[in-house]
């Protein structure tokens, strides 16, 4: 057989194997790694999002059991390279410091030695890597509920710029400001908002539903940007949008910005909520008592009589009697605004004191001294017989244009206030029409024996303070529930306004013109399970990749030292069948010159047999078959033992029985160690090609 047709041993083929499985398991580690840095979240598919979430048990033990899988694989393959790069390291002198250190690494373990505190650093070191393997890949496979943000963008309409003001004034002069349509919406939503902003700074149940749609504490002045926030999907009649809005479905324009990254699959998830910065609208309400020194403020409350009387209906529990009252205030430059209130008296004309109560309110739209600008509006109060604990007041409201984060979650929207400016010129419309939602609420709010306003008050002031409601009287604290009633109303008007141009049917096909429209911006957070990439620094990547990545680079370079001396091995063999092929002409050639003399042909192809240096039987073979002499257990005589020098040695191929034995190797001063070869492999490598 020539030469050309030997083919390479086995255990080339073997560490080949090897370290083609230790690259798949690192690139396994390193391509997750780099796919979940990528994306920045991974998630599966929702039905196993589900069973991880409905099996956690489960859960944590497959993933338990692939990262002890992995680990096993990667420390097995590191400890067999290490046992067969030693074996082979033997055939030549190695102290036997070196040949125990090398063997509690082919064990898996460490050495403990004082007086080398080199070796023993560097085995507690990889016996420490071993041990992370698990952890690194428990770390690094292990699920987490997180939250997957996905940007957001769309618009809504403006109702800051003079192109809306344009608007609204037309539909002032087609259709008025309060129309009928939107009666039932303005009164019983601008009370109901005012109700749960004033009760809710003193503690009370704080959410306000509108069209469908929740809110806490307060709309803020927003219209929901998010679909399914938005409440209603009822379509609005012809006549049932914009100021005639009754109620229906808001046009929603809010969709997913596609970014670099948007391969990555966004889950469904078990929740979702949503950070939007969006318009809103919100008012500075000031509100105190009528000095009667300030005479800028005219509040006459004297002009009333009955207008009706019967003394017979108390019998049959019917009206008795009716009294008119004419309020007036002095809204600037000696101009008097004036409300007429009906309220039910006895047939003397007189009204109940503790059953009845009158709030009468007048607002003003406009300034009120020199001082003043159109950017707000005076609200003139105060209460009589029920209400009497609220004297003569009057309260400034500030209309302000705010920037908002609009949290969607949970079922509610809630708002924070972010940046605020007042009103301007191109505002006028827009402050007519919350004032006069605010005249229609003061009026409305009255009836013939009870005003909302008044009610509110007291039910919320009574129901904090003990005692009765007119002793001990905190004026503060009155006017603070005043205050946040009013701007309850100011920012409901800002939502029906926005809902009404808002509302489907409004636009044509539902398109708000670049010039009314406003952009906003966004975040959905999507609750999920799956693997999010770590913050930069974290030491987490430390944890998965280090121990790893060095378990594989020792394995590499054992397998590779392996792969060097197979292959010199194999050159080896193919030297001696080329010296037994020219032997073996030899000898033809002597057969035909002295008839047919038999002559045996050597048979020189040397087989190593099978040694582990890892297996304590095999070690005690090799001492017992060799001269190897060593000290006494003593220390001085351990010290010397561990410094001595050894070598593997093999009978001849073909002689019985197979012996290895150690036998005595040279003075130990300029032995190298296993360590030494795995720096020099490089250079080994290159010199061999």
């Amino acid at each position: 057989m020539s030469a050309s047709h030997v083919k390479l041993p086995e255990k080339f083929w073997r560490f080949t194997i090897i370290i083609t499985i230790q690259i798949l398991v690192l690139a396994f580690g390193y391509g997750f790694l780099i796919a979940v840095a990528y994306f920045e979240y991974l998630a599966p598919s929702n039905s196993v999002c589900n069973l991880m979430v409905n099996h956690p048990g489960e859960l944590t033990m497959v993933v338990t059991l692939i990262a002890t899988v992995l680990s096993v694989t990667a420390a097995t393959l590191f400890t067999f390279s290490v046992k067969e790069a030693l074996r082979r390291r033997m055939w030549e002198p190695i102290s036997l410091i070196h040949l125990s250190t090398g063997v509690a690494l082919a064990q898996g373990s460490h050495i403990l030695k004082s007086q080398f505190m080199g070796l023993t650093i560097s085995t507690l070191f990889i016996f420490a890597m071993l041990r992370l393997l698990t952890a690194g890949w428990t770390t690094l496979l292990t699920p987490t509920y997180f939250m997957w943000p996905v940007q957001l963008n769309g618009s809504e309409l403006d109702i800051t710029g003079s192109a809306f003001a344009t608007m609204l004034h037309k539909e002032f002069l087609a259709n008025g400001l309060i129309q009928d349509s939107s009666f039932e919406i303005l009164d019983v939503g601008a009370m109901l908002s005012g109700v749960v902003a004033a009760g809710y700074t003193f503690g009370l149940p704080g959410t306000f539903n509108f069209n469908g749609a929740k809110y806490n504490m307060s709309t803020q002045g927003i219209v929901p940007t998010i679909e399914s926030f938005s409440g209603s999907d009822g379509v609005p009649n012809a006549s049932g949008t914009r100021l005639g809005f009754s109620g229906g479905n808001v046009t929603v324009n809010t969709g997913i910005i596609p970014g670099s990254r948007a391969s990555a699959h966004i889950p469904q998830g078990f929740s979702t909520n949503y950070s939007m910065s969006q318009q809103g609208l919100t008012a500075n309400v000031s509100c105190r008592a009528i000095d009667s020194g300030q005479t800028q403020y005219l509040w006459n409350t004297n002009n009333s009589y009955v207008i009706y009387a019967n003394a017979a209906a108390a019998s049959n529990n019917s009206i008795t009697g009716l009294r008119l009252w004419n309020i007036s205030a002095n809204c600037g430059n000696n101009i008097l605004t004036s409300y007429e209130y009906v309220t039910m008296v006895d047939a003397n004309g007189n009204t109940s004191s503790s059953g009845s109560g009158f709030l009468p309110s007048v607002v003003c739209l406009g300034p009120t001294d020199v001082n003043q600008s159109y950017e707000n509006f005076s609200i003139f109060t105060q209460g009589f017989f029920k209400y009497g604990f609220l004297t003569a007041s009057v309260c400034d409201v500030v209309p302000l244009l705010t920037r908002v984060i609009a949290d969607y979650s949970n079922e509610q929207i809630s708002s924070v206030v972010t940046s605020s400016t007042p009103f301007g010129p191109e505002n006028v419309e827009l402050l007519s029409f919350i004032a006069a939602v605010a005249r229609f609420q003061s009026i409305n709010s009255q009836g013939l024996t009870s005003s909302t306003i008044g009610d509110t008050l007291y039910s919320i002031y009574s129901s904090t303070t003990t005692g009765y409601v007119n002793n001990n009287l905190n004026n503060t604290q009155v006017y603070s529930e005043l205050e946040d009633y009013w701007r309850g109303v100011v920012e409901f008007s800002a939502t029906f306004l926005r809902s009404g141009f808002m509302a489907t049917g409004s636009f044509p096909d539902n398109i708000i013109p670049n010039n009314l429209s406003s952009p906003v911006t966004g975040t959905m957070f999507v609750s999920t399970i799956g693997w999010t990439r770590w913050a930069k620094g974290s030491p987490t990547y430390a944890l998965a990749t280090v121990p790893l990545t060095i378990i594989s680079m020792l394995t590499f370079a054992c397998a590779s030292y392996c792969m060097l001396e197979a292959w010199k091995e194999h050159q080896d063999r193919l030297e001696k069948l080329k010296e037994d092929k020219e032997h073996q002409d030899r000898l033809e050639r002597l057969k035909e010159d002295k008839g047919d003399q038999e002559y045996a042909v050597p048979h020189r192809i040397h087989h190593r047999a099978h040694f582990d240096v890892s297996n304590t039987l095999h070690l005690i073979m090799a001492c017992a078959a060799g001269s190897l002499v060593l000290e006494d257990f003593s220390k001085h005589g351990i010290m010397a033992n561990e410094l001595a020098t050894v070598s593997l040695v093999e009978s001849e191929p073909g002689i019985k029985p197979v012996i290895k034995k150690f036998m005595p190797g040279p003075e130990p001063a300029v032995v190298p160690s296993v360590f030494w070869y795995l720096r020099t492999l490089p250079r080994r490598i290159s010199g061999a090609v």
